[in-house]
């Protein structure tokens, strides 16, 4: 390797950085989050070195470099020189080189003693990333990655751990035992209770793996399940957490509208079974699919139940939740966006807006027997963006249902295919026709339909709307 790790304490340490603009003030601000004196010669301060002086963060020392300017402040333990005038860093690399100072010239490697990774801040826990130099950017991408996968509440957890590891050696005496511990309470809902402030469940789970252990000499495997919203389609717009569960669930349950790219995001070893519905051919019937969920969990596995858009919004996650909380199942429900959300914003106009609609609805656009009859009068005069999920079935009882209420004729609606996805098609045409317009576009299932004057802004946006 090109430079050993090491984690240095710098807490009330005299610090000091050379220069006074952009670069610079970020130097000085990793040396202020680390506790140190920080200590700053520079002619004049820029923008953000300003705002540290007024905070009190820094003491400025106005004017150029020189050895005996840094004689007057004192001895710093480590120096960082971030001016554009090469002459100054070179004089700053020569002092500290004779004064046996570690130093550090921004951007050049070949004058620094030490470098300054991109870092990960889960405070007790830190992360650091380095390409030694060679490319701050690749680092700064990878740094974006492990964002995503490590929720800012890992510093929760990571107190909590610590609060309990000599609670922990005094119950366990083995190391290999310990290690066996930690690594089976590390790997399940502990996490997501500790990352979220949740600590006397957190703490209650872990008092009773103690326990569990003292008991039986090992530790059963507890099971769960994750009721997750994959979102509309595209992968991106999965959430961080729910990516964080996936990638740690042992078996995945996904329907029909969860796309191919977001499966594949679960770790390799993952069982995958495919429990869609789709109309009138129901592979698997839902009282199945919670029961599946409910044995699954009871031999030990994670279980992620992956549904399109969102698990509370005309997905049944709540019917599901029922169930395992009757057979005492720990389950978590992760919000996805719903597809009313993903549809507009990738047709290109919003749902609500000042001009149009101040409110929207959204209507279950399939009549199953047990369900409620829709309101259409009040539909019809509501002033509402309406999205009907699954209605393309039902699309004739919809246009006649809302012109028979007095409903505009010419009211724009719009019909999304698959949206989010690469494969997206959407028809935009008027109530009076939207029915003819389905068959003659021919218009498949999976679709939204939104009806509402809120459409006519996508005329407005489209100039500027990336398709």
């Amino acid at each position: 390797m090109d430079y050993l790790p090491i984690f240095v304490n710098i807490k009330q340490q005299h610090c000091l950085i050379v220069g006074g603009g952009g670069v610079a003030a970020r130097k000085a601000d990793l040396f202020i989050q680390a506790g140190a004196i920080v200590s700053v010669i520079a002619p004049e301060l820029k923008t953000e070195m300003k705002h540290h002086l007024s905070e009190g963060k820094i003491t400025w020392n106005i004017g150029s470099f020189s050895a005996e300017l840094v004689a007057s402040i004192s001895v710093p333990k480590y120096v960082i020189s971030a001016t554009d005038d090469q002459a100054v860093n070179q004089a700053v690399y020569t002092y500290c080189q004779q004064h046996n100072i570690p130093v550090n010239v921004a951007d050049q490697t070949q004058y620094c003693d030490f470098i300054l990774p991109a870092i990960v801040d889960r405070n007790p826990m830190t992360i650091a990333l380095s390409t030694g130099g060679r490319s701050p950017v690749l680092a700064r991408l990878m740094k974006a990655r492990l964002e995503t996968m490590i929720p800012a509440g890992f510093s929760k957890l990571a107190d909590l751990v610590g609060r309990y590891r000599q609670k922990v050696k005094d119950s366990i005496s083995s190391l290999g035992g310990r290690k066996a511990f930690w690594e089976s309470l590390l790997d399940g809902s502990f996490i997501d209770k500790a990352v979220h402030g949740n600590f006397n469940e957190a703490e209650q789970l872990l008092d009773n793996k103690i326990k569990q252990l003292a008991k039986t000499g090992q530790l059963e495997p507890t099971g769960e399940v994750y009721l997750i919203g994959a979102g509309p389609g595209d992968p991106d717009l999965m959430t961080f957490k729910a990516l964080r569960l996936l990638q740690q669930a042992d078996v995945i349950l996904y329907d029909r509208l969860v796309a191919p790219e977001i499966i594949d995001m679960a770790r390799r070893e993952a069982e995958r079974i495919y429990v869609g519905k789709k109309n009138k051919h129901h592979s698997v019937k839902q009282q199945d699919i919670a029961q599946l969920m409910v044995d699954l969990a009871k031999q030990g596995n994670r279980v992620a139940r992956l549904k399109g858009g969102d698990p509370y919004i005309f997905g049944r996650g709540a019917e599901e939740a029922e169930v395992l909380v009757a057979n005492n199942i720990t389950y978590q429900v992760v919000p996805g966006i719903t597809a009313a959300a993903g549809c507009s914003m990738y047709a290109g106009f919003p749902l609500t807006h000042r001009d149009f609609a101040q409110s929207v609805v959204f209507i279950a656009g399939h009549q199953q027997a047990g369900a409620s009859i829709i309101d259409y009068a009040r539909l019809a005069n509501s002033g509402d963006t309406m999205v009907f999920y699954m209605g393309v079935k039902n699309a004739l009882k919809i246009q006649q249902s809302l012109l028979e209420q007095g409903m505009n004729p010419n009211t724009p609606v719009a019909v999304i295919e698959k949206c989010t996805t690469s494969e997206q098609r959407d028809t935009i045409c008027r109530l009076d026709s939207f029915v003819e317009t389905i068959a003659t576009k021919k218009v498949n299932p999976p679709a939204l339909i939104i009806v509402g004057e809120v459409i006519k802004v996508r005329e407005r946006l489209k100039p500027k709307y990336i398709e």
